[in-house]
């Protein structure tokens, strides 16, 4: 099901969505003082295929998510999908107004912060992390730049930890653990890499940033993603909640596929999430992330040197690039688009803008565990930005090749 809303809410037919032009993109976008500018394209997109991103939608659901929906924020123009229910045992349909937990994506809000304080001059990203928490890390060569780009080698943690989807994570659903308890599962096995010398994800990274953030602000994760972000943006659906379990507010419930082929859904959705805290414990809306991803590449939250630096791609695939606590995904009609994949249980997430922060697309499906589902909720992105030109029936059914999830990334999912 789709639907669409001009300016203050004019519906349109779903018929139309794909007929509508989007119109030229004003030179350059506003930015507060202090902070960066961007240069829009002069090349306008095409128009979303809302056909195709309703397609992807369905078929996640046929493939075995309960539910799937999305949203475009396209220039002043707002398009949502939806397929399927957001609970199971109520039958209530998924709504593109739903809370999520965003899992990974939360890694975009830390290096946010992080860079904010880079800006202050409180932190330097080439600086050893052991300089502002010593003693923490085994090498002092780890800087920060190299934790907030996945290129520090530290082992992570969750590949043990949920080796055995359903158990292991029944086993944290409602466990605390220091960010320390964290950091010592990673260092008891060895560094993937050494500093700096290859991409290697992994949550670890993002634990050492969130300690980063709490001991240079003597602040909490979450007053200092309150105060930094989601009141600057008005962000109204977006929490950290971290040690409760419970989502606030209308929900997706989130639904973990066990390794046992046929065996039932688990419902995941209350939980700590203690496991990731800095590295995946946010909650948020299509809405909110559309907004947050689009306001950082106007350069609403980061003075321009700052997100020039979380810009600085270092290469994943032919086709991917991972710079600071972002990811960059080239698609099939040649532009490229930024923003974070999420997992947590229960959850799939896809949050991306283009570069000039005029349309912006968050797609979720609950459930995880699945790679079929994690593949097809990848082609959102194509519909989303390529427009129907682009969409034809061969690039709707050829599905990217993710295989690894943003929690336990060394197992290949099939």
């Amino acid at each position: 099901m789709v639907s669409a809303t001009v300016g203050k809410g004019t519906a349109l037919g779903a018929v139309l969505l794909s007929l509508l032009a989007v119109p030229a993109h004003a030179a350059t976008t506003t930015a507060a003082p202090g902070h960066a500018t961007r240069t829009a394209s002069a090349k306008p997109l095409a128009a979303p295929d809302m056909a195709a991103l309703d397609d992807v939608l369905r078929t996640a659901l046929a493939q075995g998510a309960p539910g799937a929906m999305a949203r475009v924020d396209d220039d002043g123009k707002q398009y949502t999908a939806a397929e399927g229910v957001a609970d199971r045992s109520t039958g209530r349909g998924i709504s593109a107004k739903d809370r999520f937990r965003i899992g990974s994506v939360t890694k975009s809000f830390s290096t946010v912060v992080l860079l904010q304080l880079a800006g202050e001059g409180k932190l330097d990203l080439d600086a050893s992390v052991n300089t502002y928490l010593p003693g923490l890390l085994p090498d002092d060569r780890i800087t920060v730049r190299h934790v907030l780009s996945h290129r520090s080698g530290l082992y992570d943690y969750t590949n043990d930890m949920f080796a055995q989807t359903v158990p292991g994570f029944e086993a944290v659903r409602n466990k605390v653990f220091s960010y320390e308890d964290l950091v010592k599962l990673s260092l008891a096995k060895p560094r993937t890499n050494a500093p700096g010398a290859a991409y290697s994800y992994s949550n670890t990274n993002f634990v050492v940033a969130g300690m980063l953030i709490e001991k240079l602000t003597g602040h909490s994760v979450r007053t200092e993603y309150t105060h930094r972000i989601i009141e600057p943006l008005g962000l109204h659906d977006t929490f950290y909640v971290h040690p409760d379990t419970a989502i606030p507010g209308q929900h997706a419930n989130g639904y973990l596929t066990p390794d046992e082929a046929g065996a039932a859904l688990v419902d995941s959705t209350e939980q700590t999430v203690s496991w990731a805290q800095s590295a995946g414990a946010m909650i948020s809306s299509t809405r909110d992330l559309d907004t947050f991803f689009s306001a950082l590449v106007r350069g609403k939250l980061l003075p321009a040197a700052q997100l020039a630096q979380m810009e600085q791609w270092e290469p994943v695939t032919s086709t991917q690039g991972y710079g600071l606590g972002l990811r960059r995904r080239d698609l099939s009609c040649g532009i490229s688009v930024v923003g974070h994949t999420g997992t947590v249980q229960g959850y799939y997430t896809y949050a991306f803008t283009s570069q000039d922060g005029r349309r912006t697309v968050t797609a979720l499906a609950n459930t995880s565990n699945n790679g079929s589902v994690l593949n097809t909720m990848a082609r959102t992105l194509e519909a989303a930005f390529c427009g129907a030109s682009a969409t034809t029936a061969a690039t709707r059914s050829a599905a990217p090749t993710e295989r690894h999830e943003d929690i336990a990334p060394a197992i290949t999912l099939h």
